[in-house]
This record gives structure tokens, sequence and C-alpha cells, in this order.
């Protein structure tokens, strides 16, 4: 199964999505927002900028996990990681994303 994005609505009403990789998994997910063309641009924005490894800011957690924060030009964030246990996990989650963002599909759950 190819990697996709996810456009769902949350508990509270706003347009989230998420992309997951081919094995179902979960490897970067967006902050929530009011109007759904808004996810979209979203969703857009990592496309273009998932390839670009200047656009990736590595981080630890206070609980000692490794994460990531994929950010657009403007220096904004448009995606998170998971936590990941080492830097190599969070660096092939990087890798993942890098890869599979640019041609993954989106799935829309909204209706």
């Amino acid at each position: 199964m190819a990697a996709k994005f996810e456009l769902y609505k949350d508990t509270a009403g706003e347009f989230r999505f998420r992309l997951k990789a081919g094995n179902g998994e979960n490897i970067l997910a967006s902050e929530g927002y009011t109007a759904k063309a808004s996810a979209e641009n979203g969703i857009e924005s990592v496309k273009e900028n998932a390839p670009k490894e200047e656009r990736y800011e590595k981080k630890e957690t206070a609980a000692g996990k490794y994460m990531f924060n994929l950010k657009a030009s403007n220096g904004q964030v448009i995606g998170t990681s998971q936590s990941y246990e080492s830097t190599s996990g969070r660096d092939n989650g990087i890798e993942s994303v890098k890869t599979n963002a640019p041609g993954a599909r989106v799935e829309d759950l909204t209706d």
C-alpha cells in the first residue's frame, strides 16, 4: 500500500491531516484548521517542502524522546512527527516523509 494523506475533522470540529506510511503508521500530523481549504493548502505545502532537508527541525522532547517538525519557507510548522525512541528512528521518519509525501494521494474522510 502506498503512503497517503488522510484529511479529517477532529472532535473539536477542526480540519486536520496526517501522512500515513504504506504500512499504516502515522509519520506526520498537522495542527487544526478552521477551514477545510486551509488544511488542503497545508497538505500541498507538505508535498512541496518535504524533499528539502533544511525544512526539518530536529528536536528532543522533555521526556528524552526524539521528534521533528516540518516547516514551510516562512518558518511556520506545517507538520509534526510522532515521538521516537532514538535519533535514528527520527531520522528514518524524516526520510520516510521526504520519500512518501510528494506523491501521496489524499483521502478525504470529512464527508
